[in-house]
């Protein structure tokens, strides 16, 4: 499995070392880093399956006990799937945010690459920073 991260504090997964290519399907969530920051999170807002974001756009909502915040889509790319148990027990994304937590996930759109996308070694320097 590949991992990449956003300056959003989203992660995206490849199944494999399959690259981030165009019909690749990857599985999103939000970072420990996220998770961490906005503490117990009480409810999740997920996309429709089949419907269609550029990267950076807002895809879903994730609201704590302290705040809410906006998921952001780490590539462009159409949603195929939500996790369903994460919408029933959004305790998931404290307990697993990056296993059972996941968000969506998205087949990916040509030309879906983004320079900024992070390995595990540049995120962790980035999220120590925020």
């Amino acid at each position: 499995m590949t991992t990449k991260y956003t300056p959003e504090h989203v992660w995206l997964s490849t199944e494999g070392k399959a690259p981030l290519t165009a019909g690749s399907v990857v599985t999103v969530g939000i970072t420990q880093h996220a998770q961490d920051t906005l503490g117990d999170i009480v409810f999740v807002e997920l996309p429709e399956p089949g419907k269609t974001f550029a990267a950076k756009d807002v895809a879903g909502v994730v609201e704590s006990v302290k705040a809410a915040a906006d998921v952001y889509m780490p590539v462009t790319g159409e949603i195929v799937e939500v996790n369903e148990a994460l919408r029933s027990d959004p305790a998931l994304a404290n307990s697993d945010p990056l296993g059972a937590g996941w968000f969506f996930k998205v087949k990916v759109s040509e030309g879906a690459d983004r320079e900024d996308l992070m390995d595990e070694s540049a995120y962790a320097g980035f999220a120590a920073n925020a």
